[in-house]
Parts: C-alpha cells; sequence; structure tokens
C-alpha cells in the first residue's frame, strides 16, 4: 500500500459482512484494494447487540408486516465504522426513499476521500438513526431488494473503477456506457472470430481506419441511446456532427429494415 495510504476509503455497515468480503475480493474491486488504491471495511450491528441472541431487529411501532432494523446497535455500529474514515466521509443509507445512483453520483463519490453504505434489511431502519446520522439517502432502482448488501456493491464497483489507477487502460473508464462527459449507451463491441453463423464483424473495424472507427462508433452510441434510451439524448444538445450521425444512423436502420421485409 502506498505510504499516504488508499485514494478511497470506504465503510459498510451490514449484518452480512462475510458475504459482502467475498464479493469485494474478486475483479476490479479486488485488483484496486489488494493494489492500495481503495480500502473497504465492513461492521456488524449483531457486535453491538447487548442481549444474549444478539437481537437487532424489532416489530414496528404502530403494527403492520416485519420488523425493523434497531437504533442503539445501528448507531454504534455506524459511529465506530464512521472512527475509522478520514474527515468529509459522508454516511449513506441506501434506501428505497434515496435519490437515484447514476453515474454523476459514481464521480462526486470517487472523487472524495471516503464514505459509509449503510445497507439496511427487512421493513427499514429506525427513522431516528436515520434523523441523527446519515448524511444522504440513495438508490439504485426501483425495485425490491432483500436487502442494502446488493446496492452497496453496486456503489462500490461503480466508484472505485473511476478511481485513477484501477483500469489497465487509462480511457476505460471514459468510453464506457456513461462514462465521459456525454450520457450515451456504449457502441457494439467485437473480437475474434472475424465470422461467427454468418455474421461478420463490421468492415469499419477492421480497416485501421482511426478517425472512420472513431465516427462509426460515435454514430452507434448516438443511435442505440436513441433507439434505446431516448430519455438519456432529451436533456442534451447535439452538435451538428452529431445530428447528422444520428440522421445517418437511422436512414441505415431503415434501410436495413426494409431489404429485410423484402426477404
Amino acid at each position: 500500500m502506498d505510504a499516504a495510504g488508499p485514494r478511497l476509503a470506504v465503510e459498510v455497515v451490514t449484518l452480512f459482512p462475510d458475504a459482502l468480503r467475498a464479493q469485494l475480493a474478486v475483479g476490479v474491486v479486488g485488483r484496486a484494494i489488494e493494489r492500495g488504491i481503495a480500502r473497504v471495511g465492513t461492521e456488524d450491528p449483531r457486535t453491538y447487540a447487548r442481549d444474549v441472541h444478539r437481537t437487532v431487529d424489532d416489530r414496528p411501532y404502530g403494527g403492520g408486516p416485519g420488523m425493523v432494523l434497531k437504533v442503539e446497535p445501528l448507531a454504534t455500529a455506524v459511529a465506530a465504522a464512521a472512527a475509522r474514515l478520514p474527515g468529509g466521509s459522508p454516511r449513506i443509507y441506501l434506501s428505497a426513499q434515496g435519490r437515484r445512483f447514476d453515474q454523476a453520483a459514481a464521480r462526486r463519490l470517487a472523487a472524495l476521500p471516503g464514505f459509509l453504505l449503510l445497507a439496511g434489511r427487512y421493513e427499514g431502519v429506525d427513522e431516528r438513526l436515520v434523523e441523527e446520522m446519515i448524511d444522504e439517502e440513495l438508490s439504485i432502482g426501483d425495485y425490491v431488494l432483500s436487502g442494502g448488501e446488493l446496492a452497496a456493491l453496486v456503489v462500490i464497483d461503480a466508484t472505485v473503477r473511476l478511481l485513477p489507477g484501477v483500469l489497465g487502460d487509462a480511457e476505460s473508464a471514459e468510453q464506457e456506457s456513461f462514462g465521459g462527459g456525454r450520457t450515451l449507451l456504449d457502441w457494439p463491441h467485437y473480437t475474434r472470430p472475424e465470422e461467427w453463423r454468418g455474421r461478420r464483424v463490421p468492415e469499419v473495424l477492421r480497416g485501421g481506419d482511426h478517425a472512420a472507427i472513431r465516427r462509426w462508433r460515435e454514430k452507434q452510441a448516438l443511435g442505440r441511446t436513441s433507439e434505446r434510451r431516448p430519455d438519456l439524448l432529451a436533456g442534451q444538445e447535439l452538435t451538428s456532427e452529431e445530428r447528422g450521425l444520428l440522421a445517418e444512423y437511422r436512414e441505415e436502420r431503415e434501410s436495413c429494415r426494409t431489404r429485410s421485409s423484402r426477404k
């Protein structure tokens, strides 16, 4: 590890630290941790439960289904985890009520010295903990998960891969979907063999003309975004070149559909 410490420190408060550590040990995040670029620690609230059964949940006031995580063991766990983080590290609760986590949020977190993630379970956590100890809430999508651990892994992976020195190719993070300054889907990718089941790699990618390849990739990214996620283009102002590429893409697609309908 660098003598100055990791570039990013993360702490996760979770009831399942072993499961989280197993996932963090592999892939891009695992390599970043191994190389000392990032550090990810965990804190289990059960450690701070006071009864013999290490109880961390109870029935909700007012009735209703499910259980709610108790404030006392969670508060102690959050405080212990936060104490290991550098100053300026926000405490984040992963919940359906939070703002949507996106690439902009990942870039914001990657620029911080660290952050804490609270992974909830059951019906959620006692609201008093959120009011007292949480700086912000994040949601990875409009669906229900069994717990916040998967959401924590998503946030960590999306953030750590943006740190300098993590990816083998320095341009990889910028060229991925949502990676650069523009919000576009990725272009199609191909590798060997050159032909598979009658489908060939596009000729432009085999020609070695880097300007033509760049133009083709940008056209594909614009076209795919227009077709599959038009909402992403709605808030963006395209240049004249980009508008031309998008028009060209649509003409080519329409031509392909016309030829297919004649077969």
